[in-house]
């Protein structure tokens, strides 16, 4: 697709990755072992339907890729890239002021872009494969709406269909998410809807069902599965989507050089792990590299605490029941979270490479309640004039915390954090912050127990997978 274009774009920055980092060279049992529904017998048989290979090959072979440990990034991709990286990185200066900390805090601005955060670093990238594979119409799920937004923007640009189901309560709490995704010509449902099995079983138990990210997955794969010009693509989670959000860790870690500093700690908010892993991962290959330790911190919601109160087991990521099933640290898939603001925090599992960081040490997380999240974004907002993604003020809020806790008497201490999106089209949740009306939002403990249980039953009816 690139024709005779040079090999090099000439007005690209030279700050701007040529590779994806792939830290599944580095450590290859990140690899995941999985069962497919088509293994599953008796109780543990998911409702569903099958349905055909979903990601191209270009893309599947990312996700188990343990030979590269740099992956060529496509000229027409990194064409598209130079449109808005690399992204800046800062100095927080007066929120180390304000906070009268022992430490250095950078962060890494991911919300410049047109669609406003993180997610269109895979979106290009999958547009392009699935274009190259023949694929005339994209399907996907989306929570706080970012993913939807970034992937309708790619498909537009790579002459693709776009559909999105975008779970009800968030697409309720900002409209403007879908209005954005249909200026970009896609079809947009709220879900649960009326046009798909999924919805319809959902809707007919519960009229008023706020949505889960599991079951706007199930609906776009059911319909995905209608006719053989659709596939279904997932905007966190899987090993590729991982693999393409890398260009933000190592874009830091080339400013961070300029300036002659290396963080002690890198801190993230945490759904599925991709703006996660696209700073983490870069950091700890490189700190590995230098034989340096290095910490890293997942921030997720205390509504949806899948990191610090889940099981590491085999669960579904979907409501229809047809991907593979593969290890992860869940809530179970029945787990439905208390509405919250940061809807891209909502989903009922982390992936399985984060799952697995966390599983060996790698990673550490904490949950935030939402309230506590707000207060951290409006501070962001006030000393550095940026006002975050109510997913990313998870991590301010974590952040803050990190630093709180380091000693005085010792050295500063070094901190990254992603703010992986903006918070613009999050104004009437912050005008409810202002006013008062936001509360702190934890698990639905009811919810929760149901669904644990639920979750250790259907381990105990699954065979061993092949490793």
């Amino acid at each position: 697709m690139t024709g005779d274009r040079p090999l090099v774009a000439p007005t690209r920055d030279p700050l701007i990755p040529t590779h994806w980092f792939n830290i599944l060279h580095d450590r290859p049992q990140y690899v995941s072992s999985a069962v497919s529904g088509a293994q599953l017998t008796g109780a543990a048989k998911p409702v569903g339907q099958s349905v055909h290979l979903q990601q191209p090959f270009s893309l599947a072979r990312q996700s188990l890729n343990t030979t590269d440990r740099f992956i060529p990034i496509p000229q027409e991709v990194l064409d598209l890239y130079a449109q808005y990286r690399p992204t800046p990185l800062r100095r927080a200066l007066r929120l180390e002021e304000r906070l009268g900390a022992n430490a250095r805090i950078y962060y890494k601005y991911e919300g410049a872009n047109l669609t406003g955060s993180h997610k269109l670093n895979t979106a290009l990238a999958q547009a392009y494969y699935y274009s190259r594979a023949g694929v005339k119409r994209i399907v996907t799920g989306t929570a706080a709406g970012q993913w939807g937004t970034a992937l309708a923007y790619a498909c537009q640009v790579m002459n693709l269909g776009c559909t999105v189901f975008m779970v009800r309560s968030t697409l309720r709490q900002k409209p403007v998410r879908g209005d954005m995704m249909r200026l970009f010509g896609a079809v947009v449902h709220e879900s649960p809807s009326e046009l798909t099995e999924v919805g319809r079983r959902v809707l007919e138990e519960n009229p008023a069902a706020t949505g889960t990210q599991a079951i706007a997955n199930g609906e776009a794969l059911a319909l995905a599965a209608e006719d053989g010009e659709s596939r279904f693509a997932v905007g966190s989670g899987e090993n590729s989507v991982l693999l393409h959000q890398t260009v933000i860790g190592q874009e830091a870690i080339s400013q961070l050089a300029l300036l002659g500093d290396f963080p002690d700690c890198v801190v993230a908010s945490m759904g599925a792990g991709s703006n996660f892993g696209g700073i983490a991962l870069p950091f700890l290959g490189a700190a590995e590299d230098a034989g340096r330790p290095i910490r890293l911190v997942a921030v997720e919601s205390a509504a949806c605490p899948k990191l610090t109160r889940g099981r590491y087991l085999y669960d579904l990521s979907d409501a229809l029941g047809t991907t593979p099933i593969t290890k992860v640290y869940s809530l179970g898939s029945g787990y439905v979270p208390p509405p919250v603001y940061a809807g891209g925090l909502r989903h009922h599992s982390a992936g399985p490479l984060a799952s697995a960081m966390h599983a060996d040490g790698t990673m550490e997380a904490m949950a935030i309640d939402q309230l506590t999240s707000f207060r951290a974004g409006m501070l962001f907002c006030e000393t550095e004039g940026i006002l975050p993604a109510p997913e990313s003020a998870h991590a301010v809020a974590g952040m803050i915390d990190v630093v709180a806790q380091h000693p005085r008497g010792e050295a500063p201490l070094v901190v990254l954090v992603n703010i992986s999106g903006h918070g613009l089209l999050d104004m009437g949740a912050y005008t409810s912050f202002a006013a008062g009306q936001i509360e702190p939002v934890t698990a639905d403990e009811a919810s929760l127990s149901r669904s644990l249980s639920a979750l250790e039953e259907f381990n105990r009816s699954i065979p061993e997978p092949v490793e």
